[in-house]
């Protein structure tokens, strides 16, 4: 079951985060602003979702409609594999090889709600009996684009679900001083018109790196993106949704934690430490 809730921008993000989904607006901190203006139930399934609520951030002052673009949809994963596995990959006695089968494993979870709205168009299949009308995917394929480095440990996860999609790269770098993301590679296609796109990041800190990369797919054409983070920060997902409110599309962020902040070096807290180092060691 889903809510969607929509949140004041100030507000912490983890009071609004129960395990099961709400029927009323849960109250603000001391302080907050004023309330959620409204809560709708998402999905009524009896099939539990893989995901918990569902948290919209509209670009516009307005709170009415979600059908406008320019907004950021949050989907913040809820399930006890997710939860396992996120408990062991935070662990410092997981070894990189451990490490990274944990993160394939986690992505192809995570992929599996990200790829919900996935475009499909109507196809006929020939069975050992009769034909029958089915689906497949839509072209122009879905474009898979994990940003170096850290992000090609997801790449075999998602690709797994979706084996037929394309695979584009974006280098992207911190500036350790400025915290500002700095693009050193890329390797995508010039013109993005009408593709669906999924982006790859295993930690949402910052936001500068993953909010730099969808405007960077946005100016070549996409008009859907989707965002795939293991942890984010509630800093880095207020600044991404600053840096992405003016752009045209819709842009779905899936994570499968938030935690607490960011320290003064940039690091989630708790956190997993860096993403990268842990995946295929220290780059020194």
């Amino acid at each position: 079951m889903w809510t969607v809730l929509y949140l004041p921008l100030s507000a912490k993000f983890a009071e609004y985060w129960p395990n099961q989904a709400m029927a009323t607006s849960p109250p603000l901190p001391t302080g907050s602003p004023t309330a959620a203006t409204s809560v709708h139930r998402r999905r009524t399934s009896p099939t539990h979702s893989l995901l918990g609520p569902r948290i919209w951030w509209p670009s516009a002052a307005s709170y009415s409609s979600c059908a406008k673009v320019g907004f950021v949809e949050l989907n913040v994963m809820d399930h006890p594999l997710v939860s396992h596995k996120l408990t062991l990959l935070r662990s410092v006695d997981t070894p990189s090889p451990v490490f990274r089968q944990l993160v394939e494993e986690l992505v192809t979870l995570m992929a599996y709600e990200g790829t919900r709205e996935v475009r499909i168009e109507p196809t006929t299949v020939t069975t050992p009996l009769t034909t029958t009308e089915g689906v497949a995917l839509a072209r122009p394929k879905p474009l898979v684009v994990p940003i170096l480095r850290a992000g090609l440990g997801m790449l075999e996860g998602m690709m797994r679900l979706v084996p037929s999609a394309e695979v584009g790269f974006v280098g992207m770098a911190r500036d350790e001083e400025t915290l500002q993301p700095m693009t050193y590679a890329e390797r995508l296609p010039k013109d993005l018109s009408g593709r669906q796109c999924y982006v790859l990041d295993p930690m949402l800190a910052t936001g500068g790196s993953l909010g730099g990369t969808v405007e960077f797919l946005v100016r070549r054409g996409a008009d859907h993106i989707t965002c795939l983070c293991i942890l984010a920060a509630p800093e880095g997902i207020e600044n991404f949704r600053k840096l992405v409110s003016d752009l045209e599309v819709p842009c779905h962020l899936v994570v499968a934690g938030v935690d607490d902040h960011l320290d003064e070096h940039g690091y989630i807290v708790p956190g997993l430490g860096d993403a990268g180092d842990r995946l295929y060691g220290l780059a020194e």
